[in-house]
């Protein structure tokens, strides 16, 4: 029951890296044709500041609401419910991490700016926490007997 929710959570996981190559070689498309934001602009100044904020924010509080999560998930009788609910969290804290990556690849080719490449890469650091494994599930929903069956 653990290996299939591991699965799926790799599934996200990897899908997220995915589609930043995917969003990078289209930004480099865009940049060769010459759309741009100019980062210096409103509109550049804005973006960059809401990304940057978004990532700075969002990493964290995402990290830190699904620590306090799995802990009453731990507290929880049925496995199943258990892993339920932590496969939906999961999903979710890989989804919020995720965004802000694909984000900062983007607005990294748009704007030409260093700071969306930085902002990109502390996101995926943020991601690379949220890789899901069988001894991580194990051990942060406190599960005795992985066997189980219930």
């Amino acid at each position: 029951m653990i290996e299939k929710v591991v699965k799926r959570l790799n599934l996200v996981y990897y899908l997220f890296y995915i589609a930043a190559l995917l969003v990078a070689a289209g930004g480099y498309q865009l940049y060769r044709s010459g759309a741009s934001i100019d980062p210096a602009s409103q509109a550049g100044i804005a973006v960059n500041s809401v990304l940057i904020i978004y990532i700075i924010g969002s990493i964290p509080i995402a990290l830190s609401l699904f620590n306090k999560k799995t802990k009453s998930w731990a507290e929880l009788p049925s496995l199943k419910e258990k892993l339920a609910l932590y496969e939906k969290g999961a999903t979710i804290r890989i989804l919020v991490i995720g965004s802000g990556f694909i984000l900062g690849v983007l607005f990294f080719f748009l704007m030409n700016s260093q700071s969306m490449i930085f902002s990109a890469g502390i996101a995926a650091i943020g991601l690379f926490f949220c890789k899901p494994a069988e001894v991580k599930i194990i051990s942060e929903l406190k599960i005795e007997d992985p066997e189980q069956n219930d």
